[in-house]
């Protein structure tokens, strides 16, 4: 009976998670903000990456949402609130988008018109990539992730209150539309964001990259936040090691999966050895580049390879929380490397420490602000107690 009263009681998150999600942000903002002062490059740039990181985290999260009703999982029911939570931060994106639109001349070359003119590939490519058409792709895009993410979180909190099973196969025919949707959008927002800030370079696999980064970063952020939660008390007291596990193995294989796309990224442009493809690389590799190259390579496959290999690993809430910690941070450099040497001047300053604090700052925001109003367990999904009781 008790757990059944635990299930439909909905608790707040303490005042003191807020609080922390205000000063990181007012902290980010501020000295991001005296950045923009000093040097109004670097400053986008630097902003660039804070937006991208939590337009993948946001991405991710709905990606996971969608993925467990297609699959018809039954073990991962009792943590989608919280994916829901993180995927919310694509809404404040309509909003974080606009410094950027007002900056794009800082960021992206194909903009001056000088340059365009006596480049032909730019010019080739103006059709494309222009200021209009981009402004509208971005907009078209992230109306269309906010319509996926609200049908499918309406329908999981109406059913808190129906129970109504409906609302489930409603939100399996809304993911299938989503995936193939979400695979073009997240393409178009990678080669937009990214890989046209060297409009010379092209990758057949880019948006499969960050792809896996977006998926691991949001595997991370679900894990790191169902270990918190059930330490604190508010999950369901049946969260076991074999939810652990599972969200460990899944972490374990998306790893492996980035770690795979981005060696065969980097094997096929080495080995076809054509000079606007293997540039992007070099330019990776020289002036200081090879140090944060290598420290990738170990940041965001070795160490985490290593420390969710053996079984016990992945059910080990401490090594979990650790590395989960240590896997975002990864995905931060891993965007740095692929942002930063855009730009000339010194690898690291310390104005590129500005903004991830204000992206940790919205994270926890959106996140204390969606569970303040919602419940923190899909209450009224017909798995859920298939979910709570999972064994391996």
């Amino acid at each position: 009976m008790e757990q059944s009263k635990f299930i439909y009681q909905r608790k707040d998150l303490p005042k003191s998670f807020e609080r922390l999600g205000y000063i990181l942000f007012f902290i980010g903002i501020i000295t991001g903000g005296l950045s923009y002062l000093i040097d109004p490059i670097r400053a986008s740039f630097n902003y660039l990456i804070m937006y991208v990181f939590l337009l993948s985290l946001g991405l991710g999260s709905l990606f996971l949402i969608a993925i467990e009703y297609l699959t018809g999982a039954d073990w991962s029911v009792q943590l989608r609130r919280i994916s829901e939570f993180l995927a919310s931060v694509i809404l404040v994106l309509f909003v974080l988008v606009l410094p950027l639109l007002f900056n794009l001349n800082n960021i992206f070359t194909w903009l001056n018109k000088s340059v365009i003119e006596s480049d032909k590939i730019l010019k080739g490519k103006s059709a494309y990539l222009n200021s209009t058409f981009f402004i509208i792709r971005v907009f078209f895009c992230l109306l269309l992730w906010g319509l996926f993410y609200t049908l499918l979180t309406r329908n999981s909190k109406l059913q808190d209150t129906t129970k109504d099973n409906k609302l489930t196969k409603k939100n399996i025919i809304i993911s299938a539309v989503f995936i193939p949707v979400f695979a073009i959008t997240l393409t178009i927002a990678a080669v937009d964001w990214l890989m046209s800030l060297d409009a010379h370079w092209y990758s057949t696999i880019f948006g499969v990259y960050f792809f896996s980064g977006s998926v691991v970063a949001a595997l991370a952020a679900v894990t790191y936040s169902a270990i918190k939660l059930k330490e604190k008390g508010y999950l369901h007291p049946k969260f076991l090691d074999e939810h652990l596990y599972s969200l460990g193995t899944l972490l374990f294989v998306f790893i492996n999966f980035w770690a795979y796309i981005a060696f065969s990224q980097y094997m096929l442009i080495w080995y076809a050895d054509l000079p606007e493809e293997t540039e992007w690389f070099l330019h990776r590799w020289h002036d200081g580049w090879a140090v944060i190259s290598l420290l990738l390579i170990f940041a965001h496959f070795i160490i985490p390879y290593a420390m969710l290999l053996s079984q016990p690993s992945k059910m080990d809430p401490k090594r979990l929380k650790f590395i989960t910690i240590w896997i975002l941070a990864a995905h931060f450099i891993d965007l740095f490397w692929i942002i930063m040497p855009s730009i000339n001047g010194a690898i690291f300053s310390w104005m590129d420490l500005t903004f991830p604090f204000a992206a940790v700052g919205v994270i926890i925001l959106v996140f204390a602000f969606k569970a303040k109003h919602n419940n923190l367990i899909p209450i009224g999904d017909p798995k859920l107690e298939k979910s709570i009781n999972i064994r391996l």
